[in-house]
């Protein structure tokens, strides 16, 4: 959503207020005046997580199903991949996402409850024990024996948080109706 914008912020970019940056802009300032209720944390339940990628964004959302049983959300958490990590495969695209939602939401599943992990990519379920790992694989499977944590699998249009799509869910700039 926010990449015509970023883009201009770049070292030697040609700063130019384009169409494109406009409806960035306008959709941005409409998504921030519609944002999700948040749900606080309560560390007596157990958590999930959703996580995604595509090929220039990874996105997660740290969730908990409430005392009426609703699936609640408690933090969304995107960001736009660096050069380098566009060039990765789909699978460690994928992999780089549930390192990410780990880091961003250390502070609540460190030491917690098992809880799972939802992702679109089927092949996740059994990247612990693959016998042929990259070397990155390995740093991050490393990292990721610190939690206790079981990966499931979900197609992409069920792997979504209460119905909101994750920042890397839209392929496009959103419409923008009216302000």
């Amino acid at each position: 959503m926010a990449r015509p914008l970023t883009n201009l912020l770049k070292k030697d970019a040609v700063w130019s207020w384009t169409s494109e940056a406009q409806q960035a802009f306008e959709a941005i300032k409409s998504s921030l005046q519609s944002a999700p209720i948040l749900a606080l944390p309560d560390e007596e339940r157990p958590f999930s997580m959703v996580c995604d990628a595509s090929d220039f964004v990874i996105g997660c959302a740290l969730l908990q199903v409430d005392a009426e049983g609703r699936e609640r959300v408690v933090s969304f958490q995107s960001r736009q991949l660096k050069a380098a990590e566009k060039n990765y495969p789909v699978h460690d695209k994928e992999l780089l996402a549930m390192k990410y939602a780990l880091v961003k939401f250390r502070v609540h599943l460190l030491g917690q409850k098992p809880f799972v992990i939802y992702t679109d990519h089927a092949s996740l379920r059994t990247a612990t024990s693959s016998p042929h790992l990259s070397q990155r694989m390995a740093r991050w499977l490393s990292f990721f024996a610190e939690y206790n944590f079981t990966v499931e699998y979900k197609p992409g249009k069920q792997n979504v948080p209460s119905g909101r799509a994750l920042p890397v869910a839209t392929p496009g700039l959103p419409q923008v109706t009216a302000l």
